[in-house]
């Protein structure tokens, strides 16, 4: 790095790069013209509007939860929104037993709260020979109970029935819907693993002729007969299924019931005015404070600062790029971290440009005190930035622990944004100013160019 060319060079790529994904909703190949990455902006809740919502593990009063649990559900839970089409959604486990959501520009919180609440634990049920209506509400042998005898003569029918579970929705590999092209009606067609399918087999093998219910947290889906021997493994499971009541059964089914039961406690729903309303706000209180800084920089430093204005600029490119690229959702404290990283950026630079200019008053030549300035700088900007890394990743263990996503957000961007203002700092600026300073004649009368 020490040749000014190969410098100038790697700056034009990057802000090439940065500048190409910036500007660009969907990343083209140049070469075959597919598209290959989407690096559209994403908005967080508070800028787009969307719903928010706090689960609680819906457990006795001092029941063991352990983490692996909550995150084990926290995964399934994102799974099942993510299949839902709520994109750019974020679950995040808030202290020992919650879990919270938001999900940004949902289109049906309904849908969205009901897929969450429940537990989605399927149970294929022997009724026997008598079919039970759908809708019913049954007590199964899953939880350790013992099962009725079913062909029992004797039976009194005013007596609970415990039906026996054959089989639980673990067993199920794959799941999805299809549509009958000839009647219009909605099923799920399900494979099974390989004990799944031992255990189906076997159990439709000597049952013909009798009612194997599927049933989801207890409520009676469907209640088909056993027409023969179902050994291959795969299935289909119908019923009065709409598109969307089918999906979102198909949702659960792949993505596993949750280790532990929860409970929707919260829920609040913003509205995209407000969001949008806020990110108008923030731009134009970003844009002023930029503004006012640009001409602080060049009315008092003069060359130095308008270099460093345009490697913040720089600066912008480059975080606004890598913000979308890797697709992160920018939130309101996320924009505040941001503004908040640039003024970091321009600290750097002023703690520069102060220590060149106490060696231009020392009578340094004007190269050897751009040189000594930044040396002599670097102590500084070293530490404070680390200092502000620490502050960062403490802050991002806070907002993650104890499910704070505004605190969450404003980390990450600070933490990024102070990464790359130290390359804009040491790198772009004292390239761009070596660049310029390389066409000056040394003498005094150049030094009020530079605020002397």
């Amino acid at each position: 790095m020490r040749n000014l060319n190969t410098r100038i060079v790697l700056i034009v790529v990057i802000v090439a790069i940065a500048a190409w994904i910036d500007f660009s909703d969907e990343l083209i190949n140049p070469i075959n013209q597919q598209p290959f990455r989407d690096v559209s902006t994403r908005l967080g809740l508070d800028l787009r509007g969307g719903l928010q919502v706090v689960l609680e593990a819906d457990l006795p009063a001092g029941a063991e939860i352990s983490s692996e649990q909550m995150e084990t559900a926290r995964l399934i839970l994102e799974n099942r929104t993510n299949a839902l089409g709520v994109n750019e959604s974020v679950l995040q486990v808030a202290g020992k037993n919650r879990i919270v959501g938001e999900f940004p520009g949902v289109a049906d919180p309904d849908e969205v709260k009901a897929t969450l609440g429940q537990t989605g634990r399927l149970e294929f049920v022997d009724f026997g020979i008598t079919p039970v209506r759908e809708g019913s509400i049954v007590q199964t042998d899953v939880e350790g109970g013992t099962a009725t005898n079913l062909e029992d003569p004797a039976l009194d029918p005013a007596a609970p029935v415990i039906y026996h579970t054959v089989m639980t929705g673990d067993k199920i590999k794959t799941a999805i819907v299809y549509q009958d092209p000839n009647t219009g009606a909605f099923a799920i067609d399900f494979t099974l693993t390989s004990e799944g399918g031992q255990i189906f087999g076997d159990h439709t093998s000597t049952h013909i002729n009798q009612y194997l219910g599927i049933v989801l947290d207890k409520t009676v889906i469907s209640s088909p007969s056993i027409n023969s021997a179902i050994t291959g493994g795969e299935g289909t499971i119908t019923g009065q299924f709409t598109y969307e009541s089918a999906n979102a059964l198909a949702i659960q089914l792949r993505y596993g019931s949750l280790p532990i039961p929860f409970k929707v406690v919260e829920s609040r729903v913003v509205g995209p005015t407000l969001g949008q309303d806020s990110l108008e706000k923030s731009l134009i209180a970003g844009l002023v404070g930029v503004a006012i800084v640009f001409l602080f920089m060049g009315i008092y430093y003069r060359l130095p600062g308008i270099l460093a204005d345009a490697s913040i600029i720089i600066y912008a490119l480059i975080a606004f790029a890598i913000f979308r690229y890797f697709h992160f959702t920018l939130t309101l404290s996320g924009v505040a971290g941001f503004l908040l990283s640039t003024g970091a950026a321009l600290d750097a630079n002023i703690l520069i440009f102060e220590r060149m200019k106490e060696e231009l008053r020392a009578g340094r030549p004007l190269r050897n005190a751009i040189d000594l300035g930044w040396s002599r700088a670097w102590s500084s900007i070293r530490d404070s930035n680390l200092a502000t890394i620490i502050t960062s990743a403490i802050l991002f263990w806070f907002g993650s622990t104890f499910g704070a996503t505004i605190v969450k957000g404003f980390a990450l961007t600070l933490f990024l944004g102070v990464a790359i203002s130290l390359f804009t700092a040491i790198v772009v600026t004292r390239t761009l100013l070596t660049l310029v300073v390389s066409r000056f004649k040394p003498g005094a009368e150049n030094l009020k160019w530079f605020g002397i």
